[in-house]
């Protein structure tokens, strides 16, 4: 009987063991995804500056001013003067009579600025929303990183798991046959 408690001490040695070793293959995917996951967080949290020129933020400025109820208000307000003038002011004091060619060269020309004023800022909104998606697609990268580690380590302890109930079950059936030889023993 002593030689049964013997093999049975080494096998659960064994055993435990290999449990160790599942432990560290663990420990070694849970050490490679936080490195992973560190370099995606740190482009996350700390994303490159943006270098804003004086122009790119004058042309901001406008847009955000030419787009505005405020502006489309004074401007209606601007031209209601203009024409009111040009109409009810003695003919000495006119600058711009009836078919307002002036007016009409102005607002030309401040259509002409700002068009191009309008299109620099929705470029730089555009390469905001680019860089935007960028993060986005890091995020998700992100998540797809950390649900293959984590079929990884569901499938390494699945695996281990069965391995170790395979070890056991060898080990019990060894037992069985021992404790089935003590008996016949015992009957003779």
């Amino acid at each position: 009987m002593t030689t049964v408690n013997n093999k049975d001490s080494d096998n659960f040695d064994n055993l435990f063991e290999t449990q160790n070793v599942q432990l560290k293959k663990l420990h070694d995917i849970v050490a490679t995804s936080i490195k992973e996951e560190r370099l995606i967080t740190t482009n996350l949290l700390n994303p490159p500056q943006e270098t804003i020129t004086t122009g790119q933020k004058m042309s901001d400025k406008i847009a955000g001013f030419g787009g505005s109820w405020i502006f489309i208000g004074s401007f209606l307000a601007v031209l209601a003067v203009w024409i009111l003038y040009n109409v009810l002011a003695p003919r000495d004091g006119i600058f711009d009579p009836y078919p307002f060619i002036l007016m009409n060269l102005l607002l030309s020309c401040i259509a002409a600025l700002q068009a191009p004023i309008i299109m620099m800022s929705q470029n730089r909104k555009e390469e905001k929303d680019r860089k935007r998606s960028e993060n986005d697609y890091m995020v998700n990268l992100k998540a797809e990183v950390e649900i293959r580690s984590l079929h990884a380590k569901i499938d390494l302890l699945i695996e281990e798991q069965l391995k170790t109930i395979y070890d056991c079950q060898v080990i019990q059936l060894e037992q069985l046959k021992d404790i089935r030889k003590e008996l016949d023993g015992m009957k003779r």
